[in-house]
């Protein structure tokens, strides 16, 4: 970890020198768009709340190492090994108790890595085992939140978090959610999202869902272009009419650079000339009507979708100025934050403030809110916040 690192010796958390990149990185504000609320709970949480309700299959009984064990399963190259992940931290949110402390908690460590604005993202249909109906699952998400916004704000670290509810793509309830969503949209619930395996469940499967929250005026975004090509792109903006492409990241395999495919040479493409870069009609689509892309480095290293920070894709579409985003994905097993993989880029892909202040803003402008509100924090919050960091 780059932030927020521990000193061998002890518990103690090391803060950055003062002045160093990672200093102003912590201290810059930050906008995420992309986190998954059950992707991003405390060990010692999870410990916790195994111990009240009685969940005894953790693989490890004290915070330490259940952390190493998540961040070492999701690197572990096996996709079995890493949706094993998930089924733990699922089972001690399945009360309304557990939901609430996980949400309040979620809030508060955004709060303190600098995040002023999230959208977190659940799927309700997987908190319902202990007899929980899915009104009741997003009421107790939502108390969360606002206890951990009043904390926060108390502390000195103002945010804004509201929620996505998620359909899982190989289920059939993404009407039935997308319903609640509009239902809950003037109580803390910003919009929509499909998750899960994108290869063999296409967004196409979700039609009636996605045609019912364009009749309702709801945002909604759609996880594409992760583990998939440009097939899933195109079905989620064509389609669906996705608002927003959860990752997105291989829109670049509709990008020629020197007549090459991106990922024949990721290293010569991020460095050619523009005259040398030829835009698909899908990848120049998305960049003509500024479709936000909701980028994951770490977690797209995890999954395959990239090789490395320094070759991720993200810098060469930064480059060509489509509308990218950076989010966490999953924090626990990315074992990341905001400042981290802000960092990552700024060390390892040789960004500056100034692209950080840029796709911050992108991320704000993107934002599931209304537009005077999404002004507010742009003007009286980030770019504040960025021209401090520059005094």
């Amino acid at each position: 970890m780059i932030f927020g690192r521990k000193d061998k010796n002890d518990d103690t958390t090391v803060a950055p020198e003062p002045g160093s990149v990672e200093d102003l990185v912590l201290r810059a504000p930050k906008a995420l768009l992309h986190d998954h609320l059950d992707g991003g709970l405390r060990p010692q949480t999870i410990v916790e709340i195994a111990d009240e309700v009685g969940y005894d299959a953790l693989p490890a009984k004290d915070a330490e190492s259940l952390g190493t064990w998540f961040r070492e399963s999701a690197d572990s190259g096996s996709l079995v090994r890493y949706l094993e992940t998930f089924d733990h931290t699922l089972a001690v949110m399945q009360t309304a108790d557990g939901l609430r402390r996980v949400a309040r908690e979620c809030v508060l460590d955004l709060a303190a890595d600098g995040v002023v604005y999230a959208e977190s993202r659940y799927a309700p249909e997987q908190h319902l085992t202990a007899g929980l109906a899915l009104e009741d699952v997003v009421e107790a998400v939502n108390a969360g939140f606002r206890e951990g916004e009043k904390e926060a704000a108390a502390a000195g670290t103002p945010i804004r978090v509201t929620a996505l509810l998620t359909a899982m793509r190989h289920a059939a309830k993404s009407t039935e959610i997308a319903e609640l969503a509009v239902r809950y949209r003037d109580h803390g619930v910003a919009g929509f999202d499909i998750a899960g395996a994108e290869a063999g469940f296409p967004p196409t499967r979700h039609l009636d869902a996605f045609e019912y929250l364009r009749r309702e005026n709801a945002h909604f975004t759609i996880h594409a272009g992760e583990a998939f090509g440009l097939p899933s792109i195109w079905e989620a903006i064509q389609w669906c009419g996705a608002d927003r492409l959860g990752h997105g990241v291989r829109i670049v395999d509709d990008i020629l650079v020197h007549d090459k495919p991106f990922a024949d040479d990721p290293a010569k493409a991020l460095d050619a000339d523009p005259a040398d870069i030829y835009l698909g009609l899908l990848a120049a689509y998305v960049r003509d009507t500024r479709i936000p892309l909701e980028m994951c480095p770490s977690s797209n290293i995890q999954t395959g979708a990239a090789e490395s920070i320094a070759l991720h894709p993200i810098s060469l579409l930064k480059r060509l100025r489509f509308r990218v985003t950076v989010n966490t994905d999953n924090r626990l097993m990315s074992g990341t934050s905001m400042s981290r993989e802000m960092g990552l880029l700024v060390n390892e892909a040789g960004w500056t403030l100034d692209d950080l202040r840029w796709v911050t803003i992108n991320a704000m402008k993107s934002a599931f809110l209304p537009f005077d509100e999404r002004l507010a924090i742009i003007e009286d919050v980030v770019k504040p916040g960025y021209a401090a960091l520059e005094a």
